[in-house]
């Protein structure tokens, strides 16, 4: 080829680039793209939470009913109900019905009865006028008449008879006031220790045996923004026929709760490991199916994933995810598989590939 024909190839050349140059460059501009940010992909792990709620109350150990232990008439009324009592307070003082007094006295004649006899039949036994059955037969009723004589004694039946606080404790329930006549057992007034306070709380079936004793869990009050570190003593196996819900009781810190109060219980009673992603980083199908995108080599690429749990704004899942490979965040809902995307803020982004 001579000198001339290559340089009019060569201008051919140089003419045709020219005039494609335009065209190319309109093609890169057009090229679908989605402005993005991306996150790196972490494996972790997720509390598996279940939810309940109760009612604060003593714990079987720390709360006591106090009853009447004679029939009798109430006298004065120290306790209120809500009030904070020490150890040997005194709540309430019963004086003795009228029947409880002439059964005392008549305990009292029995004795002094029972023991003449011992006495007598003693001596009648000294001089062989008497067996060593009947001395014995004489024995036990002074000791049956001493022995009823006490019981009344310590029920209040000589006289008034304070009921006092057995341990520091909150009144919770009182049932008496100041010239009521109760009969013996009646419920006077509940008590609840302080120290020994539970949230008896509900769960729902499907979730009840997911909870053992010994589960953390923290627990708020109603109204409060407070959660309080807590754990579970009891996990039901039953549904109450009432509620249907399964009874679990959830032990308190002192002085963090009140009796009565409402609260609600967050019992962790497992660990879920998988990639833990921020929430906005699942995406929905129309077929409901979830998703991620992730970015490889500035490419998008959509991988179907299971969410297993999730807490506050995370989500555990799991897929055939590239460990490597960036999350998108924003502008992932706009990706379709094979696009190119660009980054909104490259100087941030780390873990794309």
């Amino acid at each position: 080829m001579s000198g001339r024909t290559l340089a009019r190839a060569v201008c051919h050349a140089l003419l045709v680039c020219l005039a494609l140059s335009p065209v190319l460059a309109d093609a890169a501009a057009t090229s679908p793209s989605v402005l993005v940010t991306l996150t790196r992909l972490k494996r972790g792990a997720l509390p598996h939470v279940v939810t309940a709620y109760g009612t604060v109350r003593a714990s079987n150990s720390g709360g006591k009913v106090l009853m009447a232990p004679e029939s009798a008439v109430v006298g004065t009324v120290e306790a209120h109900l809500g009030q904070r009592v020490r150890h040997g307070a005194p709540l309430v003082t019963l004086l003795p019905s009228p029947q409880t007094s002439v059964a005392y006295q008549r305990a009292k004649s029995a004795l002094m009865v029972a023991r003449n006899l011992v006495k007598s039949t003693r001596k009648l036994f000294s001089l062989h006028l008497a067996t060593i059955q009947q001395l014995a037969q004489a024995r036990k009723a002074q000791s049956d008449a001493r022995v009823t004589l006490a019981a009344l004694h310590a029920s209040g039946a000589a006289g008034a008879y304070v009921l006092r606080a057995p341990f520091p404790a909150i009144v919770t329930a009182l049932s008496v006031h100041s010239g009521d006549i109760v009969s013996v057992g009646s419920a006077l007034l509940g008590l609840a220790a302080p120290s020994r306070l539970v949230l008896a709380a509900g769960v729902v079936p499907s979730q009840a045996l997911e909870v053992h004793s010994g589960d953390r869990a923290v627990v708020k009050a109603a109204g409060s923004n407070q959660w309080v570190s807590a754990h579970v003593v009891m996990g039901g196996a039953a549904a109450g026929s009432g509620s249907g819900l399964v009874p679990a009781q959830i032990a308190l810190p002192p002085g963090k709760f009140l009796p009565g109060e409402v609260a609600v219980a967050r019992i962790v009673t497992a660990r879920v490991p998988g990639y833990v992603v921020p929430h906005r980083a699942v995406l929905v199908d129309k077929r409901g199916a979830t998703y991620v995108v992730q970015a490889l080599d500035g490419i998008a690429h959509k991988v179907p994933v299971r969410v297993l749990d999730f807490e506050s704004d995370k989500d555990v899942i799991s897929g055939a995810l590239d460990p490597h490979a960036a999350l998108v965040l924003s502008g992932n809902y706009q990706l379709e598989n094979g696009m190119r995307i660009r980054l909104a803020d490259p100087a941030r982004t780390q873990g794309g590939k």
